[in-house]
């Protein structure tokens, strides 16, 4: 199993679960989250913005799914032109998953 981290746009969130749900991955786990990356923040006049607002999407899929999910994410969150704050994606392991109700081990 692996888990598909993506940060995106506030504004682009939306339309990703959209695509993710309809291509059949409608477990995602939403959270707002702030940061800045290689931009370093956003500069208005003198003031200097570093904690900008993103969601962050979590994902836990198979291997043969990750291909897919990281390509939705990267055709749908990425702005026109391709701009600086589209995003990131994160893939990493999972070693274990539970579901809590019936305390069965997988997906």
């Amino acid at each position: 199993m692996l888990m598909v981290r993506a940060i995106v746009r506030p504004e682009k969130a939306g339309q990703v679960m959209a695509e993710l749900a309809e291509a059949g991955f409608a477990a995602v786990t939403k959270m707002d989250v702030f940061g800045r990356g290689k931009q370093k923040g956003i500069m208005v006049d003198e003031y200097c913005y570093d904690e900008i607002p993103k969601e962050m999407l979590l994902i836990v899929c198979t291997e043969e799914d990750k291909d897919t999910i990281v390509k939705i994410i990267l055709r749908t969150a990425r702005t026109g032109n391709g701009n600086y704050g589209d995003g990131r994606i994160f893939v990493s392991a999972v070693e274990e998953a539970y579901t809590v109700s019936t305390g069965k081990p997988g997906l």
